[in-house]
This record gives structure tokens, C-alpha cells and sequence, in this order.
């Protein structure tokens, strides 16, 4: 079984900053890219940003600039560094990872289970 766990989420005003974390756990052999996937109500869920295992990154146009995304290879942890905040980046934020099970030769995707981000005007 492999988990991802995610934190940070909140409350935040119009400009503010937030912090998400998200820690995979379980039988991990090794995590190729991880990332960070948002959904607001009434909408299909969305990219947000990615980091391969060599850091690589890319984040959609309406958070570049605003957003960073980083990890921690030896904690098997992806950070969500989100600052400016506006009322529309409010949505249910979910981490995905593409983790190589012990015993096993393929990659598989996994999801966290969210956490709620408002940001109020």
C-alpha cells in the first residue's frame, strides 16, 4: 500500500500565503514526479504544477510566478509553496505521485485525499 498524505490547507485572505505539504508513505520502492492538482466547485479538477525526481518543474500559466513547487526526496515529500493568493486558486488541492511499489517493475498513480484551500476577498 502506498499513502500520500497532504497539509497546509486553510483559511487565508486575498494576497496571503500558504504552505502545502504532502508525505508519501508505504511500500515506496522509488517516486518519479509528483504534483499538485486543485478542483473548485462545480469544476473538473485541474493541473497545478509538477516536479519530476531530478526537479525538473512546470505549473499552469495561472499560478506561474505565484506558486513554487519543491520536495524532499529523502522524506518522500512535495511542498506547495502558494503566495499571492486570489479568491480563485480557492478549491480542494490533491497531491499525485507516480510511485514505484517494492517488488513490482511498473509506476503507478497515486492520490491524497485533499485539503481545502479558501482564500477570501
Amino acid at each position: 500500500q502506498v499513502q500520500l498524505v497532504e497539509s497546509g490547507g486553510g483559511l487565508v485572505q486575498a494576497g496571503g500565503s500558504l504552505r502545502l505539504s504532502c508525505a508519501a508513505s508505504g511500500s515506496i520502492f522509488s517516486i518519479n514526479a509528483m504534483g499538485w492538482y486543485r478542483q473548485a466547485p462545480g469544476n473538473g479538477r485541474e493541473f497545478v504544477a509538477r516536479i519530476t525526481s531530478g526537479s525538473t518543474t512546470n505549473y499552469a500559466d495561472s499560478v506561474k510566478g505565484r506558486f513554487t513547487i519543491s520536495r524532499d526526496n529523502a522524506k518522500n515529500t512535495v511542498y506547495l509553496q502558494m503566495n499571492s493568493l486570489k479568491p480563485e486558486d480557492t478549491a480542494v488541492y490533491y497531491c499525485n505521485a507516480d510511485v514505484r511499489r517494492l517488488g513490482e517493475l511498473i509506476t503507478r498513480g497515486y492520490w491524497g485525499q485533499g485539503t481545502q484551500v479558501t482564500v477570501s476577498s
